[in-house]
C-alpha cells in the first residue's frame, strides 16, 4: 500500500490559518463529546532539564484518534537550543505519521513544523472564542518569534485586534514582529521596553522559552485571561495560586508540563482546581465568560489530536488533488 510523503511547501499550499482554527474547534468539541482520544504525551529529554544527554532538547510522542475524520496517527516533535540553534535552524522539529485506524496501514507521513506552529496559535483563538463576549481585543505579547506570529494570525481569524503591545528580550524581533503583522493587526501594535507594560488587555499570551516565573501576579488586572505557552511556568506560584479559574485543554499533560508542573508536583495544585478544559466549553457542558473581576489562568499545552486533525484534512485535500510523492514501504 502507497503511503503520501508531504512537504512543508506542500502543506502550506493546501491548509490556511481559517482552517486550521475551524479543524481546532471540532477537534475541541470532539474533546468534550468524548469522540477524540488523546493519551497523555511522552517525553524523551535530550538535555532540555537532564544533565545527559548533553544535547539541550527533548522530543515528544504524541498520538491521537480524531473521531470526526476517522484518523489516527502521531507526532513526533520537540526542540532544541544547542547545535541545532547554532546551525540557525529553527527551534522545533517534527514529523507526522497518519494511519488508517481500521486497518493500520500507513497513510500518510508529513512534516509536522508548519502544522505544530499554526495548531497553536489556532488553540488560543479557540480558547478565546468561549472566554471572550466581544469581538475587539486588546493583546499583550511576551515572544515575537515564529510562535508570536501564528498566534496573532490565528486570533485575528476570529477577533478584531485593536491594539497589541509585543515585549521581546530581543528588540530587534519584536520590532520585525510589528513590521510583519501590520497587515494582520487592525489596530496599533505597540513595542514595549519592560515586560511588565506587555501586561495588559483583555489576553496575555506568553510563547517564551523562559524558565524564569516572569510574569508577576500583580501585572496580571482583572478582566484578564493569561495564556502561559511555553515549556516552563513564565509565570510566578502566586498567579496560578490566586486565578480565578483554570482552564487546560488536556488535565493530563497539563499537570506534568508546563506552567502547573512544579506546584501539581508540591501537591498545591491538582484536577480539582481546574475548572474546566477548552474541550467541555466548546462543546457547551461548561460554559463560562470571563467577567470584569476575574482573572482567569488558560493553558493550552498543545495535544497530538490538534496536529492529527489539521494533518488529517491536510491528507484528505493532498490525495484528492493529487500532490506529494508516494512510496511503498512494504
Amino acid at each position: 500500500m502507497e503511503t503520501i510523503l508531504l512537504s512543508q511547501e506542500q502543506i502550506k499550499e493546501l491548509i490556511s490559518m481559517k482552517e486550521v482554527v475551524e479543524i481546532c474547534d471540532k477537534t475541541f468539541q470532539g474533546f468534550g463529546e468524548g469522540t477524540v482520544i488523546n493519551p497523555t504525551k511522552v517525553n524523551l529529554d535530550l538535555g532540555e532539564t537532564s544533565s545527559f544527554p548533553p544535547y539541550n532538547g527533548f522530543m515528544n510522542a504524541m498520538p491521537a484518534f480524531i473521531g470526526w475524520l476517522d484518523v489516527a496517527g502521531i507526532k513526533w516533535a520537540g526542540g532544541f537550543l544547542g547545535k541545532r540553534k547554532e546551525l540557525g535552524l529553527p527551534y522545533i522539529t517534527s514529523m507526522i505519521l497518519l494511519i488508517d485506524p481500521k486497518i493500520g496501514n500507513f497513510k500518510a507521513v508529513m512534516d509536522g513544523e508548519y502544522i505544530t506552529s499554526y495548531r497553536t496559535g489556532a488553540q488560543t483563538a479557540v480558547a478565546l472564542k468561549y472566554l471572550l463576549d466581544k469581538k475587539s481585543i486588546k493583546i499583550g505579547l511576551y515572544g515575537a518569534g515564529m510562535q508570536g506570529h501564528t498566534q496573532t494570525l490565528a486570533i485575528s481569524q476570529l477577533f478584531d485586534i485593536e491594539e497589541l503591545k509585543v515585549y521581546d528580550i530581543y528588540k530587534e524581533a519584536a520590532l520585525k514582529f510589528a513590521e510583519d503583522m501590520k497587515d494582520v493587526v487592525k489596530g496599533k501594535i505597540i513595542v514595549v521596553d519592560n515586560p511588565e507594560e506587555a501586561a495588559v488587555g483583555d489576553a496575555i499570551i506568553s510563547v517564551t522559552q523562559s524558565k524564569d516565573k516572569f510574569i508577576k501576579n500583580e501585572w496580571v488586572k482583572p478582566g484578564t485571561i493569561l495564556f502561559p505557552m511555553g515549556s516552563y511556568q513564565e509565570c510566578d506560584d502566586e498567579f496560578i495560586l490566586n486565578a480565578d479559574k483554570i482552564v487546560v485543554d488536556h488535565i493530563g499533560q497539563c499537570l506534568h508540563r508546563g506552567a502547573l508542573a512544579e506546584l501539581n508536583a508540591q501537591g498545591k495544585i491538582a484536577e480539582e482546581n481546574i475548572y474546566a478544559t477548552i474541550g467541555e466549553l466548546a462543546y457547551g457542558s461548561k460554559e463560562h465568560k470571563i467577567s470584569g473581576d476575574e482573572r482567569i489562568l488558560c493553558i493550552p499545552i498543545g495535544t497530538g489530536a490538534m496536529d492529527i486533525s489539521v494533518a488529517g484534512v491536510v491528507y484528505n485535500k493532498a490525495a484528492e488533488k493529487g500532490i506529494g510523492s508516494t512510496f511503498e514501504f512494504v
